[in-house]
């Protein structure tokens, strides 16, 4: 029974942060509102990273399966995709695709919603469509506008390291031996199922290098949230950390050094963690196959 109470009194102790000082004073600031933000920004992020991968993966695939199709409208496409995106600054593609799939969805409801509409929806600079066809509308709750802003910034890597997938995939699909393609094809299987068989199971330890690569890639481009309008760790800990003035609740110096360093031990611990778990996946995928690791490893069981 004592350990609520204890808690009530310490937030009741926090109502006046200037009667504050010392440890009383730091625990209150690291348990106030806006640290509370901080610290559910660390798990945004690690969403972001747990949704964006496999659909990132997913484009990757669909690309990679688009440049080697046989189709040539599909197979330009698929080269297209991955060149055109490889060939533009991240930054800029991570500013268009927002923008461009907000108007874009805004503008397919206000002709569904707003059929009557007189006025031109290009106004110079500005997109102006019907209130009932805002995304979010107006009225939507705080939670509702954070999360289609997610849900857009997740689509911009998705499309992003999709494309840089795509053209680690395809070079895997190439990396297979084509002598064993044309094996499983003189046993009689179809091309639809010595892709699934034998290209797409074998393809996976080609690829994992660089997915690996990419993987450590995405780690590092999540600080670009805060470029998409999403409250993300360097948002907060630029926020928390700059000099506060009398206006705020608990001022205090420029502590941005030690937010910062904080941001950096949480970006190398999860990359270590990463390196290990992938060095576990390569092993495991490497058993029995035809690579140098796959060679080392029947060589050290001999």
């Amino acid at each position: 029974m004592g350990g609520p109470a204890v808690f009530m009194d310490m937030f009741n102790s926090c109502s006046d942060p200037s009667a504050l000082e010392g440890i009383s004073w730091l625990a209150c600031y690291l348990t106030s509102g806006k640290h509370l933000g901080f610290y559910t920004s660390f798990g945004t992020v690690m969403i972001l990273l747990a949704i964006t991968a496999p659909t990132a993966l997913l484009f990757g695939f669909s690309g990679a399966m688009a440049a080697r199709a046989r189709f040539l409208p599909l197979r330009l496409l698929g080269k297209g995709y991955t060149a055109m995106v490889r060939g533009i600054p991240d930054i800029a593609f991570f500013l268009f695709v927002p923008i461009a799939l907000d108007q874009g969805l805004e503008w397919m409801r206000h002709k569904v919603k707003c059929p009557d509409w007189q006025e031109p929806i290009r106004q110079g600079s500005d997109f102006v469509v019907c209130a009932q066809a805002k995304l979010p509308l107006s009225t939507s709750p705080q939670w509702v506008h954070e999360t289609y802003g997610f849900f857009l910034a997740v689509l911009a890597f998705s499309v992003v390291f999709g494309a840089f997938a795509a053209n680690v995939l395809f070079g895997a699909m190439r990396a297979v031996p084509h002598a064993q393609m044309e094996t499983a094809q003189a046993y009689g299987m179809t091309e639809r199922q010595s892709f699934w068989r034998i290209l797409v199971p074998q393809m996976w330890v080609y690829a994992l290098p660089g997915l690996s690569n990419l993987w450590m890639i995405l780690i590092k481009a999540t600080p670009l949230l805060f470029l998409l309008g999403v409250e993300d760790i360097v948002y907060w800990a630029r926020e928390l950390g700059g000099s506060k003035t009398s206006i705020y609740a608990y001022p205090h110096p420029d502590w941005r050094l030690y937010y910062f360093l904080g941001l950096l031990v949480f970006y190398l611990s999860l990359t270590k963690l990463s390196e290990i778990v992938l060095g576990r996946v390569t092993v495991k995928l490497s058993r029995g196959q035809a690579t140098l690791a796959g060679e080392a490893q029947r060589k050290a069981a001999g």
